[in-house]
């Protein structure tokens, strides 16, 4: 395997339904299956999920909460898909660990690096809940930072689309698609790939991030493995 051990990073988004439900229990079991393809192999696997399709902060604000506590509303969106998720996992027979950034008792341990490292070494995945536990920052900041925390050698970033493309492909038909950029690149073409907090910090620290669409099936083994898939993002082509 190229990478052994990784963080995943997904939009609450990508687990609603066409129905329009909050969560779609069969899109949790798929990722479930995805997930479990790569932990038979060895992967240390750690996630980090968004709550958008429960609560945003930044949509809250626009409605008039305050945004400190709309982000911490956002961040127990976050709790809620954590949970979902390592239901499904459980459901597929792979040990899964909830660990928050705020104590929430009864529901996860509270984040330490030690402790998700220590859980990730003994064959669990890890889902890290609740953001950075700090107001003002985005999941996919807390996204690189976990994945700092457990000295992973890939994020992954799982959107609707396989990759990075000129444009939006879903508005722009003539839209081309990256395989590979540099962090250089992706900052001089204006590329909205994450955030600039959390790109800044995978640069600094020369991790690599690839853009894939989580919803195909056998994406994330192919990855892994070193196959071509998705875009990679990194300071070195």
């Amino acid at each position: 395997m190229k990478y052994n051990r990784i963080l995943l990073k997904l939009s609450g988004e990508s687990l609603q339904g066409s129905d329009g439900y909050t969560i779609d229990y069969q899109i949790l079991n798929n990722l479930a299956k995805e997930i479990n393809s790569v932990v038979t192999e060895g992967v240390g696997v750690g996630i980090v999920i968004g709550g958008g399709n429960i609560f945003r902060g930044v949509q809250g604000n626009a409605l008039g909460f305050d945004r400190r506590q709309g982000d911490q509303m956002g961040m127990l969106a976050t709790v809620i898909n954590s949970m979902a998720l390592q239901n499904a996992l459980e459901a597929n027979g792979i040990k899964a660990k909830v660990l928050t950034a705020m104590k929430i008792e009864g529901i996860g341990e509270k984040m330490s690096f030690r402790a998700a490292v220590k859980y990730i070494d003994e064959g669990n995945v890890v889902i890290m809940a609740g953001g950075t536990g700090s107001p003002f920052f985005t999941t996919d900041s807390g996204a690189a930072l976990r994945a700092l925390e457990i000295n992973a050698n890939l994020l992954l970033k799982g959107t609707r689309v396989d990759g990075v493309y000129t444009a939006d492909p879903e508005k722009d038909p003539t839209a081309t698609k990256y395989d590979a950029l540099t962090f250089q690149e992706a900052y001089s073409k204006n590329l909205k790939i994450m955030d600039l907090t959390a790109f800044t910090m995978c640069r600094e620290n020369n991790l690599p991030i690839c853009v894939y669409n989580s919803s195909e099936k056998g994406a994330l083994l192919r990855i892994i493995k070193g196959e071509k898939v998705g875009t990679i993002i990194s300071n070195n082509l």
